[in-house]
């Protein structure tokens, strides 16, 4: 379930070149997930990194998490 969100959440990341030539990546609906770098695939690993922390951090503090493609994470989940 976790891999698939965080598949599906990916895949709803918008992507921009910035007047600087650096790229920048966010996920619409989830609040902080951003990235910026200097090619499109490390902006993409980054913003991976970025919604990865995101979403443990949110585990750890029980936020309830948006449903992304049909997908639900629930505060259910414990992090450790």
């Amino acid at each position: 379930m976790l891999t698939d969100y965080i598949s599906e959440a990916m895949h709803c990341a918008k992507y921009e070149i910035l007047e600087d030539q650096t790229f920048y990546g966010e996920i619409s609906g989830l609040d902080g997930v951003y990235s910026n770098a200097d090619n499109l695939e490390d902006c993409r690993k980054q913003l991976q990194e970025v919604l990865e922390g995101w979403i443990i951090l949110g585990l750890r503090l029980g936020h309830s998490f948006p449903e992304i493609g049909g997908i639900r994470l629930n505060s259910d989940l414990k992090v450790a």
